[in-house]
């Protein structure tokens, strides 16, 4: 893995992100998660109405693992997963949610902001660790700027990690979290769906 050269591919791409809602309410919300199996991986998308986060679809993709794991290059390695399960939708969600990192990465360029560009979409990245930057009073810091929030959705649990990918802002990502959160689950209901949808196919 060329990491310079795919490091060079991502600060191009990064000026291309707008941190501008393309949708004021959205009615769908959509999330993907992407579970290694041997040596492919498996995308599983759900797009679900809201608020009331009823399945409208759900569709599985799996492809041979195009390169090794490496934490700041993740869209690389799952973007062809992805899009093959996206592609499948018949109805696209007014917003992506992606586990994993958005604007919260060195180069501004999580995999939520890698999926969010390719597919001309608005994605939320979401992730239970925070891999780059350090939290004041709940927001995520880089580089002096704020980049994202911890939330905290279920006591006794660990934090959540929340940033923008593309064309969502940092106040949308704020306000629409905790609104997904449906107890006693500790990640937004779309992508723990998503995360069923994924393990059972795996399983079976």
């Amino acid at each position: 893995m060329d990491t310079f050269e795919l490091k060079r591919e991502q600060a191009r791409l990064a000026r291309r992100i707008i941190l501008r809602d393309a949708i004021s309410t959205p009615n769908t919300i959509g999330a993907v998660e992407c579970i290694q199996q041997g040596d492919n991986l498996l995308a599983a998308v759900v797009v679900c109405n809201y608020p009331s986060m009823d399945v409208v679809e759900k569709k599985v993709a799996i492809l041979p693992s195009p390169l090794p794991y490496k934490l700041g290059f993740v869209g690389f390695r799952e973007m062809p997963a992805i899009m093959d399960a996206y592609d499948m939708l018949e109805e696209e969600p007014d917003i992506l949610l992606v586990k994993g990192l958005g604007i919260n990465h060195p180069r501004r360029f999580g995999v939520a902001s890698h999926i969010g560009l390719s597919l001309n979409v608005p994605t939320i990245a979401v992730n239970d660790s925070l891999c780059f930057g350090s939290v004041e009073n709940g927001k995520i810091m880089l580089h002096s700027e704020i980049v994202g929030f911890e939330i905290t959705t279920r006591e006794h649990s660990k934090p959540i990690y929340v940033s923008p990918g593309h064309k969502v802002s940092l106040g949308t990502v704020l306000n629409i979290i905790p609104s997904l959160i449906q107890y006693p689950h500790k990640m937004p209901e779309p992508m723990h769906i998503a995360r069923k949808v994924g393990k059972k196919k795996v399983k079976g």
